[in-house]
Order: C-alpha cells, then structure tokens, then sequence
C-alpha cells in the first residue's frame, strides 16, 4: 500500500499535464477556425491576432472562445511603435526580447496590441506598414 501512496502523485501529476494539453490542443484549434483566411495571424500567450480583408482584429483566449479585444483598419495605419508591455510611454530598445506591444496609430486613434516576442511584433511591424501602404 506504500508504494501506492508514492505513485499517487505522479499519476495527479500526468492527469493535470494531460488535462493542459488537452486545453492547449483546444486553443489552436480554436485559433485555426478562427484565423481561417487571414493574410496575417499570430498565437502566444498574450492572445490572438489576425490581418482579415484590411482590417487588424486581436482576441483574447478565455473561457473557451476567443473575446475580440479590439480592431483597427489597416489602410487608416500612419504610424506603427514598438512599445514596452507594462513600462508606461517607454519604446522598446531595438535590442529588447520579451512582452511588448505594437502602438497603432492613423486618423487620430491609437491601440495597442500585445505580443510575447519582440522578434514577432517587428515582423509584424514591416508587415503591416507594407500592407497599409498597398491599401492607399
């Protein structure tokens, strides 16, 4: 009965590994569908976003579906900032990894979207400027 008792926790721990997976398998499902037609689309841990017939629309994964967080039209884009995730007005050094955030700015509005990889979000930047200068 000893040994029983020492291999409980790890058959909780391959339970909740499993049940994690089977969560992760179900948010890029979800992504696929969600995405399906998109010029442009990301998935990480900040969320989701996608480039659709010129407009920019970020969702956030919770409760099994994704909540759009907000949109932007593409071809009103001017100006496109690489900003810190959590540090205020600071831009990101061009030097920087990690959480960051995309500022788009065009007609007077500007939203951020949030990515976890700098690396990303600058692709994304040449990607979107590229997109909204097709558009004009």
């Amino acid at each position: 009965m000893l040994h029983g008792l020492l291999w409980f926790p790890l058959l909780l721990v391959f339970v909740l590994l499993a049940a994690l997976g089977w969560l992760e398998r179900r948010r890029q499902t979800l992504f696929r569908a969600w995405s399906e037609g998109a010029e442009l689309a990301k998935l990480d841990g900040c969320g989701a976003a996608q480039v659709k017939d010129g407009l920019l629309t970020w969702s956030r994964f919770s409760a099994g579906k994704f909540e759009q967080q907000g949109e932007f039209v593409i071809k009103t884009l001017e100006m496109v900032e690489l900003m810190a995730l959590s540090s205020g007005e600071a831009p990101l050094a061009s030097e920087s990894q990690g959480h960051c955030r995309l500022r788009l700015i065009g007609e007077g509005r500007q939203m951020d979207v949030p990515f976890s990889d700098a690396d990303r979000a600058r692709g994304w930047i040449d990607q979107l400027m590229t997109t909204a200068r097709c558009d004009l």
